[in-house]
């Protein structure tokens, strides 16, 4: 579908003069220059933005067969040491973090000297355990500043942290644990939900249970919640720092840039949660590259990315990206929703937000509720919006502009992906006039191709959908999946070697501006979270009433797509509200809340080929309501399933 849309062009005025990338002529010059010669303007970019403990030996090696792609090859650094370190003799009183409580009493300030004295406290506990390079560290905690420290820390001694966010349930928490063979587990005693403290002392349990290579669970004293921790694998955090001497300085490792510097489970189409691998020289540079030049961050900027650490977007905007750029992040511990959005108005004017990155799924909400901006006098210190996950839609992006901008702050709409590292499509605040829902252009050294899905070849014309691939390695991209590099190289690669698949969609309208159409997988985009159909199905598989489950995406008014169950019963068991919720309990503990259906249909049996395969695409337009255009049928075994199902189809009330 063409996109007919206002163009928004106001900001240039200011942008295009002050920005760190200044006019389309400057835009163009340096992306041919990271197309044409990558290692003379990597190199560059390398040293502008990062501190190197030793000079790389090359710049870029890639192997398309093996899909081995290596970057800065032989330069060392760290991460910790380019967030806080390297800041302290120019920035160590000023504000790293500004954390808020769900209570709006409840608030801390940290200094960049404070965190790092955090960050070392943790390294300290850490090596006192014995951990050191290459050990991998599970974290799940709220977000509180304990959270930032912890996964720094992890990266000053040169362990793999492995982050998984609190929405995650018990049993995903063990595979990632397990998969990984995590030997220490970080934690809280609890969080708060909508103000209500949540114990997490029943993770804890399981995952000491279940998880045979864990040595230790550090638990962070966050509510003062009495927990008797038994297990003597289990301590707690202040105590067994406070036994450390305060004068023990734990120095920063000195990391190849290729080295792992984290892993993040993201879901697929088929089969289970991959582990992303990142390492430490190129995903550094990229988070800090892009989150400067697509907020035009600045030395002043207070930024509040409204996404958890837990998630890529936080992780590389919220807390990499804005500390390696020197600017101070706000950690906000409830969700910035509230009744009436009071909360999430406070905290931008309380702390005079200057950059501010957000869900569309928290604009929707926003937006449905009528919160405008014109009761909040604090929304003036808003100067460039950004969106986190899936771009913002058209509607979505006026209303964001014109009501938390105050219709002269610009909105950057972004495209990536977790496996991306960062942004890869963008606007920018000081180079183009923006278009509402487009992404605008690729970052220096992204070289999007779009190959229309029918014929395998690239796009020719204006607006002509395709699958969107990447043409050239980049500094940020995932290196592999843990402890699988086959299942990488067949995932990413294998179907045409050199180009990295996507599984998304997107187009080029008629001004060169990229627009991103949506999967074309069977994953689903919860509020933008990543959910695989097949991890839905396998876990409502394990209840003994389940005969047969299919899960479909359907259009979402808030959260974007929402999760639709066919779901078919063994021979005695009944269709209830109370099965339902058990089956609502099994997803909630097997994969989290981002797996909750909206919508459950009972159903006699599923429309199947006469070999047994399960018709998807027939399913996905019964539960989006598109009946009147379900298209060739002919393979259907038995058609009257589809009219039970047409007939017994529920919406959304």
């Amino acid at each position: 579908m063409h996109h007919a849309s206002r163009v928004y062009e106001s900001h240039l005025r200011k942008f295009a003069k002050t920005a760190h990338v200044k006019g389309m002529e400057e835009y163009t010059s340096l992306y041919r220059q990271s197309i044409d010669n990558p290692e003379l303007f990597w190199s560059e970019q390398a040293r502008k933005h990062l501190h190197w403990f030793k000079d790389w030996d090359f710049v870029v090696r890639f192997d398309p067969d093996e899909a081995r792609a290596a970057w800065f090859g032989g330069g060392t650094l760290n991460a910790a040491y380019n967030c806080l370190d390297r800041h302290l003799d120019t920035r160590g009183d000023s504000i790293a973090i500004y954390w808020e409580g769900v209570e709006s009493e409840a608030d801390r300030t940290l200094t960049f000297s404070q965190l790092n004295e955090l960050v070392n406290a943790f390294a300290a506990v850490f090596k006192a355990r014995g951990l050191g390079r290459g050990d991998r560290i599970a974290i799940h905690m709220p977000m509180i500043p304990e959270f930032a420290a912890a996964i720094l820390a992890c990266a000053r001694i040169g362990a793999v942290h492995c982050c998984v966010c609190l929405g995650f349930g018990r049993e995903s928490l063990v595979s990632r644990i397990n998969d990984t063979g995590a030997k220490v587990l970080v934690t809280a005693d609890g969080s708060r939900v909508e103000g209500n403290p949540i114990g997490l002392s029943g993770k804890m349990s399981r995952c000491l249970e279940a998880c045979p290579h864990l040595e230790s669970v550090i638990v962070v004293n966050h509510l003062g919640l009495d927990l008797n921790l038994k297990s003597p694998r289990t301590v707690w955090f202040h105590e067994v720092a406070s036994d450390l001497s305060q004068s023990h300085i734990v120095q920063s490792e000195h990391m190849d840039a290729e080295d792992p510097l984290f892993v993040f489970y993201t879901s697929a189409a088929i089969g289970k949660p991959r582990g992303l691998v990142y390492a430490h020289g190129g995903y550094l540079l990229w988070a800090a590259m892009s989150t400067r030049l697509i907020l035009d961050l600045q030395d002043t900027d207070r930024y509040w990315c409204t996404e958890d650490f837990g998630w890529m977007p936080g992780l590389t905007l919220g807390l990499y990206g804005a500390l390696l750029n020197g600017v101070g992040t706000v950690m906000f511990e409830g969700a910035p929703w509230d009744s009436s959005g009071k909360r999430f108005w406070e905290i931008i004017e309380k702390h005079r937000i200057t950059k501010l990155s957000t869900t569309p799924t928290l604009v929707r909400t926003f937006a449905a509720s009528g919160s405008a901006s014109s009761s909040h006098p604090g929304h003036s210190s808003l100067e460039v919006l950004s969106n986190l996950w899936e771009p913002f839609s058209p509607d979505t992006w006026e209303w964001l502009f014109e009501n938390v901008g105050n219709g002269n702050c610009p909105v950057m709409n972004m495209w990536w992906q977790a496996e991306s590292g960062g942004p890869m499509i963008s606007s920018f605040p000081g180079v183009t006039p923006v278009k509402p829902g487009s992404v605008s252009f690729p970052l220096f050294g992204v070289e999007p191709i779009i190959l229309d899905l029918d014929t395998g070849e690239e796009t020719r014309y204006p607006n002509q959908e395709g699958a969107l691939l990447i043409g050239k390695p980049w500094p940020g991209m995932v290196r592999t999946i843990f402890a699988n590099h086959d299942e990488y190289r067949d995932a990413y690669y294998a179907p045409i070697p050199g180009l990295f698949i996507t599984s998304d969609g997107a187009k080029i309208d008629e001004d060169g501006y990229y627009w991103i159409t949506g999967r074309i997988d069977d994953v689903i985009k919860v509020s933008g979270r990543c959910v695989g159909a097949w991890e839905i199905e396998t876990a409502l598989g394990s209840h003994p009433a389940v005969s047969e489950a299919t899960a479909v995406g359907i259009p979402h008014p808030l959260k974007g797509q929402g999760i639709y169950l066919f779901v078919t019963l063994n021979p005695g068991y009944e269709r209830s509200e109370t099965l339902r919720e058990e089956l609502a309990n099994l997803l909630l503990d097997n994969i989290g809340t981002m797996a909750l259906p909206d919508i459950v249909q009972w159903a006699k049996a599923l429309p199947k080929t006469r070999s047994g395969k399960i018709l998807r695409r027939l399913l996905q337009k019964i539960a989006a309501g598109h009946v009147n255009d379900l298209g060739d049928t002919a393979t259907v075994a038995d058609p009257a399933v589809l009219e039970t199902l047409i007939k017994e189809r529920l919406g959304f009330l």
